[in-house]
């Protein structure tokens, strides 16, 4: 049977986009650009995107594309005969698993949310009935369930449909109409009274920030934001190299990527801190950013409950052009590895990531006792601390080792196939940097995550 590849140019720009498009640098970007120095510190984050997450990019295009396989089968086809690169593909499974194992569960909590705004559910409701409203989803884990299986179900559905039928063509709808929703609520926001304020602690470059906490903290963070901003490092973006022709070099593709990524970080940044300064709230990182603080100014803003409805279902097509791109990876892996059909797959597919998602919607209530990182960490903690501080990083080395070591692909066939085609070419001269600073790079983010949960 012939592989299925994209239709256009635009729906692997956009479906790659969709990928790395989340909701932690959604909610998380604003908090920390404000927290560091504005646009200074946007411009250090912007250096760290080119020199960590430029290379590993196009190093995983080019291993899914010269193959043409999911990250199940790329090391099979590529590696030299003997080698054991392939053995990798289980824990890339493993970790487009471990995202969806709690991904889910907080793409269910935009869809509550965005529901429950567009019926009025928290019109008179004063700070503490917004917040009751919070815990209240936590402590129900059977409306959680049911949000995180239609999630699932939607997120599948639309790879049940096939890749250009389904994946893309609902992709390219949904990064359009999340684009178009985020200009419109920017624009919305900047025009508030006493947005001003809010705009200055976003963007303007404040050094004494920086001189506050720190050089090296604020160069870290960073860092360590530009490196999970794009779930490099476990073949989510590889499979997706795999659909496409060899008309465009890869560098040129991964930078519109990057680039969308980041404009969707910034704008917004231009949605919340402008809405919070008009009303006179603090903003705060994570969940009570979204959860609490949003819906607390939806409920005195002029026309809020239209404007509320309209953020949430942003941050729900955010949430839902990952989990498609994802679900697509899982489910072509899972084809590769065992034979079996597309379809059958997704049906088996989506009673195996309900189940494995159950544990992490406990562990905000019956296994709530449950603390495996340290007091006040959870299911979903562990789960993303093994993703994101360990298979991501890890697997960030072994793509970059795959494609510069001439114990793997190497170094000529790597970049042979990243410059086929028109457009920028990848620099043979960074070959010493990707081959060795790089990788010293990346082990030192590992390093730094581990120092950071259980030694500081």
């Amino acid at each position: 049977m012939e592989r299925e590849t994209f239709s256009s140019r635009l729906g692997f720009i956009l479906i790659s986009a969709g990928c790395a498009v989340g909701l932690g640098n959604v909610w998380r970007f604003p908090y920390i650009v404000g927290m560091y120095g504005g646009a200074s510190f946007i411009l250090i984050y912007l250096c760290f995107l080119l020199i960590l997450d430029l290379p590993i990019m196009v190093a995983e295009f080019a291993v899914g594309r010269a193959s043409v396989r999911s990250s199940s089968r790329s090391f099979d086809v590529l590696e030299p005969r003997g080698t054991k690169w392939h053995i990798y593909k289980y824990f890339a499974l493993g970790g487009n698993m471990l995202l969806m194992m709690f991904y889910t569960t907080v793409s269910g909590w935009m869809l509550y949310y965005f529901y429950k705004m567009a019926a009025g559910g928290f019109t008179g409701l004063n700070s503490y009935g917004i917040v009751k409203v919070f815990t209240s989803l936590l402590s129900d884990p059977l409306t959680m369930t049911i949000n995180m299986c239609l999630i699932v179900i939607a997120g599948f559905g639309s790879c049940y449909l096939g890749i250009r039928a389904g994946v893309e063509r609902i992709t390219k709808f949904i990064m359009t109409f999340l684009l178009l929703l985020m200009i419109i609520l920017a624009a919305n926001s900047v025009m508030l009274p006493g947005a001003v304020e809010g705009l200055k602690y976003y963007l303007y470059p404040d050094f004494g920030k920086m001189a506050e906490y720190g050089i090296s903290e604020v160069v870290f963070a960073a860092m360590g934001q530009a490196f999970f901003t794009l779930s490099i490092g476990i073949g989510s973006l590889a499979i997706f190299g795999s659909y496409i022709e060899k008309e465009q070099r890869l560098t040129g593709e991964a930078m519109w990527i990057i680039a969308l990524d980041t404009f969707v970080a910034i704008m917004s940044g231009l949605v919340i801190f402008p809405a919070c300064s008009s009303f006179n709230v603090s903003p705060s990182s994570g969940p009570n950013l979204l959860f609490i603080t949003m819906p607390n100014i939806f409920n005195v803003m002029d026309a809020g409950r239209m404007c509320g409805a309209l953020f949430f279902l942003f941050m729900l097509f955010a949430a839902l052009s990952t989990v498609i791109a994802v679900l697509e990876n899982i489910t072509t892996c899972i084809v590769e590895l065992t034979g079996w059909t597309r379809k059958g797959t997704i049906r088996f597919g989506v009673v195996a990531i309900i189940l494995l998602s159950i544990p992490c919607i406990l562990g905000f209530n019956l296994w709530s006792s449950f603390h495996p990182l340290g007091e006040g960490s959870g299911v979903l903690d562990l789960e993303d601390f093994l993703l994101s501080n360990n298979l991501m990083p890890l697997g960030s080395l072994v793509y970059l080792a795959f494609c510069t070591s001439r114990y793997g692909w190497g170094w000529d066939n790597f970049i042979g196939e990243a410059n086929t085609g028109e457009g920028i070419a990848f620099p043979k001269w960074i070959r010493f940097y990707a081959t060795w600073i790089l990788p010293l790079i990346i082990l030192y983010i590992f390093a730094m995550g581990y120092y950071s949960m259980f030694f500081k």
